[in-house]
């Protein structure tokens, strides 16, 4: 049993509280919505403000430097009160205004496979005519920089998230703040993201071979027992193809999409089975068949995908290989 410090245990515990806080809050705060193009718009009742420490300090300050106006009578003590709470006040509202009416929109990445990072792509957007300044945008424990926005301008930037399963993941909490302008106030909104990142099986470092002896299947000019740099003739381009073996040539003269077919062109056909692999648990499972996907597309083999549920025809090329992942994904 292992031993932790005191002082160990009680930072983890107020971590958790803190979490389990932040957690509750995001469930009832109001969020703005996404419309039909992905696009959320901050509106009034979707802005949330409270003061900073700064704030809170000007703010005891303030009532102190109140309490000794009154009590001496102070007139130039009580005016320059009052001043500084018509600053902290007009700050208060341009902090509030920094948000509203804000355009956030999000996209989400190419696939990844767990453990890297899933990238999320964020737009933000002014179209009311006033520069914003001191925006951040804020995913879980991920953050931008200040950004400045000027005058019906937008920014574009990313955020990497980290990802642990498989399956496809959303940014969750997305918050967008500021402390602008003179950082008395933190203003925050929470808008709703359509963004999604296909998050493929880790692939296993190694994994058994394939079980099923291949068949070859002769191509369009048939079996003409030739190596891979021999020309045999040309076809008709197939979803899949390589982009090397397109005829250029051929496609500037108007003959459409051809390709140059060589004798290597009699790709052996072999299935990746579930069923073949070892019984292990099903995550184990699915990382095996990643990485003998991964394999077979290396090894420029046409192969179909067999689960307990589903299949996927044989096929080959780039195409074929996504397709094969994103089944194993939501498996």
């Amino acid at each position: 049993m292992k031993w932790y410090p005191p002082e160990t245990k009680t930072a983890d515990a107020n971590r958790a509280i803190r979490a389990t806080v932040q957690r509750w809050f995001s469930g009832l705060a109001r969020r703005s919505p996404v419309d039909s193009g992905g696009v959320a718009r901050i509106q009034r009742r979707h802005i949330y403000i409270l003061p900073t420490g700064m704030g809170v300090l000007l703010g005891v300050v303030l009532m102190l430097m109140l309490l000794g106006s009154l009590n001496y009578q102070n007139n130039l003590g009580l005016l320059l009160t009052f001043l500084l709470v018509s600053v902290a006040i007009v700050a208060m509202f341009h902090t509030w205004l920094n948000l509203l009416d804000l355009r956030i929109a999000a996209q989400g990445g190419s696939p990844v496979f767990a453990g890297q990072d899933a990238t999320f792509s964020f737009l933000i957007e002014e179209d009311r005519m006033r520069p914003r300044g001191d925006l951040v945008i804020r995913v879980g424990k991920q953050a931008t920089k200040p950004m400045h926005l000027d005058r019906a301008g937008s920014r574009s930037i990313r955020i990497a998230l980290p990802t642990i399963n498989r399956g496809r993941i959303a940014p969750e909490g997305v918050r967008v703040e500021t402390r602008y302008p003179l950082g008395l106030f933190r203003a925050w909104s929470y808008p709703q993201t359509n963004a999604r990142v296909t998050v493929y099986p880790r692939p296993a470092a190694r994994s058994p071979a394939f079980l099923q002896l291949p068949t070859v299947k002769p191509n369009d000019q048939g079996d003409l027992g030739m190596g891979a740099d021999d020309f045999v003739g040309p076809r008709d381009y197939r979803p899949g193809d390589s982009l090397r073996r397109l005829d250029w040539k051929a496609l500037a003269r108007e003959r459409g999409l051809v390709v140059k077919q060589f004798g290597g062109d009699r790709a052996a056909q072999v299935w990746i089975d579930w069923d073949q692999l070892p019984a292990l648990d099903t995550e184990t499972r699915l990382s095996l068949l990643c990485r003998q996907v991964l394999n077979a597309t290396k090894q420029g083999l046409s192969y179909g995908l067999r689960l307990p549920r589903s299949s996927v025809p044989a096929g080959r090329g780039e195409i074929h290989k996504h397709l094969c992942l994103k089944v194993l994904s939501g498996f």
